[in-house]
Formats: structure tokens, C-alpha cells, sequence
């Protein structure tokens, strides 16, 4: 039976590029493509809307100097961030069914590095990312973010913006007396910075989908005793990857992660009902959770996987 207040998102790009048979290296990434084959970028977005997702996420993670290089970012990343948000926008056009499109934000300055963090330095790419994007997105994700401060910085950057702003959190992957984000901060305190300076939904991204219900239920909590935050409801959501524990060291253009062995589609499932059932009421996938998890979340969870597009 269909649950009118699920939303099912994507899954992984990167790992799905790759497997497409994509131009794919790192440090580029995700990117890479878009430079020399945004066809395939095209088809990616085409293979999630096929299993069922209503909300696929723009192809900008890895548009920012970190992976494409200062001097290209200044020369092509606006251009290449704006592709992004096309091909998205027209995968979405292509769909049989109403498609959202949420306009990737991303750590700048490296991926599960708040150390890394520098606002001086991410501002004025968030800054291009978001003027480029701009004609083409449904909402605006501000993801894999590591700490308040990035947070803070990204909710001034879209100042003035009128679209659904959502911000995704990744955890610290070790044990925690309490659930903690990568910069040691804890979840209740993240759930509500975000939810106070406006935004409409807390999520769990690019972290293993063991440390996400203690988050889950830690946001939930503080949400729910927040007198600033009660009048208007914010949404929880995950989207979990599918990677080992990460050190504190790694950083996403390191190397090619090896992938669990253990969260195949129907493994993957199992943990999304248990965020349903722990409040979650959008969730998909982050790096090495596929088309198929996603079609079978949707079959599970939602009305069946719609017809795919054509490719």
C-alpha cells in the first residue's frame, strides 16, 4: 500500500557511474563524467527514477575545487554545475510520474573532514553551486555535512532562497556514549541548529546504517521538545552507505572504498524499515546502495517501480 508521507530518494552516483562503465577516477569522481560522458550521468538519473524514486539529486558533489582542481573550478565549474542541474531536470521531465530535484550541496573542503572546514575557502564555491543550480532544483540538500559550522555557513549562503531547504548530517562511526556527528558534535544539538535557522528536514547520510537510530531517535527527541521548532514540523530521513567504518583520516578522493558484502537489497531493506519504524519518512541511498535497493524499497515501501524511461 502506498504511504502518501513516504519519500524515497536516489541511491548512490558514483558507484553507479562506475558500474555504467563511466569515465570514473579519482580525484574527480562523480565529476568526471560530466566532463567527458554526461550521457551516462543522464542515465544514472534515469535508472533511480525506473526504481521508483521521487526525489533524484543533482550531480554536483563533486564539483568543487577539492576533486576538479581550483584552476577548473574557476574556469568550468559553473558551467559544469549547471549541466548537472539539466540533466537532472530533464531526466525528471522524461519521467511518467511527478519527480522532485534536490540540488546538491556538498563539504567543500573535503567529505568526513570538519577539520578541513574553512569558510573563507567554501563560500564563494557554494556561492557558484548555488546561482548555477538555482534554475533547475525543487529543494536545495545541503549534504554529507560534518558540523554546525558548515550548516551555518550554508544556510547563508542561501539566503533569500524560496525553495525547501534539507540538511543531511554524517555521523561518527565509532562508539559514542550519545550519537555524535564527525566533528564530535552532538545529533540533538545538529537536529535543532538545522531545524532553527529554517530548514525542513534533518537526514543521515554517507555513514553506516548501524549508527543511524540512535541518531534517528536522539533528532526525533530534541524536535519534539523544542518550543521553536514544535510549530513547524520537520521532517527525519536517511540514506545510508554502504562502505566499512571510515577513519578519521579519510577523506572521499582518497581511493575507491571497498564495499559490505552484507547490504544487498534485501539487507538494505530490513534497515529501512527500522527507520520507518523509527520515525524516518524520507529515505534512499548514499555511496554503494544502488537502483536495485531502491526498487526494492520502493516495492516494499511505496507503490510499485514505475516504468523506466527511455535511456
Amino acid at each position: 500500500m502506498t504511504d502518501p508521507a513516504f519519500v524515497l530518494l536516489d541511491g548512490g552516483t558514483g558507484r553507479e557511474l562506475l558500474r555504467l562503465g563511466a569515465p570514473f577516477r579519482q580525484p574527480e569522481w562523480s565529476a568526471l563524467a560530466l566532463m567527458e560522458a554526461p550521457q551516462f550521468v543522464s542515465r544514472v538519473h534515469e535508472s533511480y527514477i525506473g526504481a521508483g524514486a521521487t526525489v533524484i539529486t543533482t550531480n554536483s558533489y563533486a564539483v568543487v575545487p577539492f576533486h576538479i582542481g581550483a584552476e577548473r573550478f574557476a574556469a568550468e565549474g559553473a558551467a559544469l554545475a549547471a549541466l548537472a542541474g539539466r540533466l537532472a531536470r530533464d531526466a525528471v521531465a522524461r519521467a511518467p510520474s511527478p519527480v522532485r530535484v534536490a540540488g546538491s550541496l556538498p563539504p567543500v573542503c573535503g567529505s568526513y573532514r570538519p577539520d578541513l572546514f574553512d569558510p573563507a575557502v567554501a563560500r564563494p564555491v557554494l556561492e557558484v553551486l548555488k546561482r548555477a543550480l538555482e534554475p533547475y532544483v525543487d529543494l536545495w540538500l545541503s549534504e554529507t555535512v560534518s558540523s554546525l559550522a558548515e550548516v551555518t555557513l550554508m544556510r547563508e549562503v542561501l539566503t533569500g532562497a524560496t525553495r525547501p531547504w534539507w540538511v543531511s548530517y554524517t555521523l561518527e562511526e565509532e562508539a559514542t556514549a550519545t550519537p555524535v556527528l564527525r566533528s564530535g558534535e552532538p545529533v540533538a544539538a545538529a537536529a535543532l541548529h538545522a531545524a532553527r535557522l529554517g530548514a525542513c528536514a534533518v537526514l543521515f547520510n554517507c555513514c553506516q546504517p548501524e549508527v543511524v537510530g540512535a541518531a534517528l531517535g536522539a533528532a526525533r527527541e530534541a524536535l519534539a521538545h523544542d518550543p521553536a521548532t514544535q510549530a513547524r514540523p520537520v521532517a527525519l530521513g536517511v540514506y545510508a552507505n554502504a562502505f566499512p567504518p571510515q577513519s578519521h583520516q579519510a577523506t572521499a578522493n582518497a581511493g575507491l572504498n571497498e564495499l559490505r558484502g552484507d547490504l544487498g537489497p534485501e539487507e538494505y531493506l530490513a534497515w529501512a524499515r527500522r527507520w520507518r519504524a523509527d520515525g524516518a519518512s524520507i529515505i534512499g541511498g548514499c555511496c554503494g546502495v544502488g537502483p536495485e535497493h531502491i526498487a526494492r524499497i520502493h516495492a516494499a515501501l511505496g507503490s510499485p517501480p514505475q516504468a523506466a524511461v527511455s535511456q
